[in-house]
């Protein structure tokens, strides 16, 4: 079992179809080494293998194992600003929504323990990057509410990312203008409860 193993089977993938992702998932949820190459291949950004590589990293983290990402936070948080095809950019951002929403859950978790500081400004930085840059309607509404998220810590980020709603993404789609007006409501309810 390697990583050619892994990208043989992604390279079997016709499609990113329901069926086809939990496929290749249940092969790594198997044999949990498995993990890492595939990391490895969705930041292989030239290979556009990387791209499905993508979609079962997000399956398996969105469906079975957030906990997996984290011995590649590291990797992961540094690596996501490099990712330059759309369909890889829209799982990652999911994946960043989904450590953003564990950090910030009521019960205790294992993100609160390994999620750093350092890990959480690289995911801000590339979700703004991701924000000012033509992107998927998916991503701007994973990123958006990852920055909510992560606003709650640094006053900096509301104001930013209030900022760029009101001039930029509530003038885009009508699915940007309602997670848009969505993400103000929430940022000054925080606001209201703050003061």
């Amino acid at each position: 079992m390697s990583i050619f193993f892994v990208t043989e089977q992604l390279n079997n993938m016709e499609n990113p179809k329901r069926e086809n992702r939990e496929r290749v998932a249940n092969i790594v949820l198997a044999d949990q080494k498995l993990f890492k190459d595939l990391v490895t291949i969705t930041f292989d950004v030239e290979n556009k293998v990387s791209i499905k590589a993508a979609w079962i990293l997000e399956w398996i983290c969105n469906h079975h194992q957030l906990n997996w990402i984290l011995p590649h936070l590291k990797e992961f948080s540094t690596k996501i600003s490099n990712l330059k095809f759309d369909s890889a950019i829209r799982p990652c951002a999911k994946i960043c929504e989904l450590l953003a929403n564990a950090y910030f859950a009521k019960n205790d978790n294992e993100i609160k323990n390994q999620l750093t500081t350092k890990h959480i400004d690289s995911i801000v930085e590339t979700g703004f990057d991701w924000l000012i840059t033509p992107q998927k309607i998916a991503v701007r509404a994973y990123t958006m509410n990852t920055l909510y998220f992560f606003g709650l810590q640094k006053d900096w980020i509301h104001p930013e990312l209030k900022h760029l709603i009101e001039t930029k993404i509530i003038h885009e789609s009508k699915g940007c203008k309602a997670r848009g007006k969505y993400i103000l409501q929430m940022i000054e309810k925080h606001e209201n409860s703050a003061s």
